[in-house]
């Protein structure tokens, strides 16, 4: 195969991740706004409709656990179709809930919903990541991670009207959730139609190899496998500093409409508005930042070594993002714009950055089983935990000490990427049949 026509697959793994990462964020952003009509024309419990987001997350977690494996031996194509089929019906199953029947609530919108998205994450990061490294895979995965703030101003744009129009009833989530769930349907079968396997699948190597190879995990001869991985410290402090950030993170995307509305008393106009600015800044920092780490790749000449640089400034930032946000609790929306451009700065580098980091110490042959692993234990507790503590925490009345919980979440994402190694240790047993295989 010709250079251009490889180059064209690899565009194509970077087209349908864009697309799954629409749809997977679209669910989280579109939360966030539906939030608060949920609870006022249901009549529920003020907790019920992030207890079920937080069941969706916990569902989402064991799903990727699985896509893992699917996309180390199939590719993406049945997780992107899959993922069509379970988040249309999260969407639109969930719309037709009676108010009366809460626990219907969280079986469609916890489980269906879960099985969807959690066939979207693994595969998107993973595709991108098998099929570019090195100098090249920031780049492209900011280009596929761009999918994350369309998602949120666009979904939002599309929503916002129909929740607080002229017309807006007290079942206008309902509409709004049927509409979300043609879209979701259209994109993720696209996906699936344009997606690719691995290059190695079409005798290929990754773009960008030359520059990884200064990254000493990248040797060929070590076979990472799940097992092997998790005994090694890199893969647990990834799983830790991404964990912690998680719990930030969701904890902030869940419940900051709240905090701007119940704190800083804006209508829920502007706070969705504000809402809507992180997605505008991420349309920017996503490719941003991942030129910003990919040229931190060629200062060192080590991928690893930029990749943990990045893990480090990302929480930073998030740190700094919390603190403007309280400070926006007197009512400023400048200091609230700041403070979405700081999150959106965070939210470009940490999800993908961690998976970069992981794959640069492990690389591509079963990253999917690896990340898939990872992906478990974060995202089995990161969101749930951040979501259900936010909501608890602003059970009080007042949304600033959900603010405090986020922000230490990202303190201890900080000091546990600072502690990252710039290599895995192969198990001895391991390292007794590479060099058997050596002297073979």
């Amino acid at each position: 195969m010709d250079e251009k026509s490889a180059k064209r697959l690899g565009y194509l793994t970077v087209a349908a991740s864009w697309l799954a990462v629409f749809c997977l964020f679209g669910f989280r952003s579109s939360f966030s706004i539906l939030n608060p009509v949920m609870i006022s024309s249901t009549g529920w419990a003020a907790t019920l409709p992030s207890t079920g987001y937080s069941i969706m997350m916990s569902i989402y977690a064991i799903t990727a656990f699985f896509s893992g494996a699917i996309i180390d031996k199939h590719g993406t194509r049945p997780a992107y179709f899959l993922g069509a089929i379970f988040c249309a019906l999260g969407f639109f199953l969930t719309s037709l809930v009676p108010n009366s029947s809460p626990m219907l609530y969280l079986a469609a919108y916890g489980l269906l919903a879960g099985v969807g998205t959690g066939m979207l994450w693994v595969s998107s990061t993973v595709s991108v990541r098998k099929w570019f490294v090195g100098k090249s895979y920031g780049t492209w995965w900011g280009i596929a991670f761009m999918g994350a703030p369309m998602a949120q101003v666009l979904l939002s744009l599309i929503v916002k009207p129909v929740l607080t129009g002229p017309d807006a009833g007290p079942d206008s989530w309902r509409s709004a959730m049927r509409i979300l769930a043609v879209i979701v349907f259209v994109a993720l079968m696209l996906a699936a139609a344009i997606a690719k396997k691995s290059p190695d699948a079409y005798g290929l190597k990754p773009f960008g190899l030359a520059a990884a190879t200064g990254a000493a995990p990248a040797k060929k001869e070590t076979d990472w496998t799940p097992k092997t991985a998790f005994k090694t410290f890199p893969i647990w402090g990834t799983v830790v500093a991404f964990l912690t950030a998680m719990i930030g993170e969701f904890l902030i995307w869940t419940q900051v409409v709240r905090f701007w509305t119940v704190d800083a008393k804006m209508d829920l106009a502007t706070a969705t508005n504000l809402y809507i600015f992180i997605g505008i800044s991420g349309i920017f920092t996503m490719p941003l930042m991942g030129k910003v780490s990919d040229a931190l790749v060629q200062k060192f000449g080590n991928e690893t070594k930029a990749r943990k640089a990045m893990l480090i400034f990302a929480p930073a930032v998030g740190i700094l993002a919390c603190l403007l946000l309280l400070a926006s609790g007197s009512g400023s929306f400048i200091i609230g714009v700041v403070a979405c451009i700081l999150f959106a700065i965070y939210w470009a580098i940490e999800p993908g950055g961690c998976a970069g980091y992981a794959g640069s110490i492990y690389g591509g042959k079963s990253l999917g089983r690896i990340w898939g692993l990872a992906t478990l234990i974060v995202m089995g507790i990161g969101p749930a935990l951040g979501t259900f503590a936010g909501s608890a925490l602003g059970a009080g009345g007042s949304y600033v000490p959900s603010v405090w919980f986020a922000l230490g979440g990202f303190v201890i994402s900080t000091v546990v990427a600072s502690f990252l190694p710039l290599a895995a240790r192969v198990p001895e047993k391991q390292e007794e049949a590479v060099s058997q295989a050596v002297e073979a």
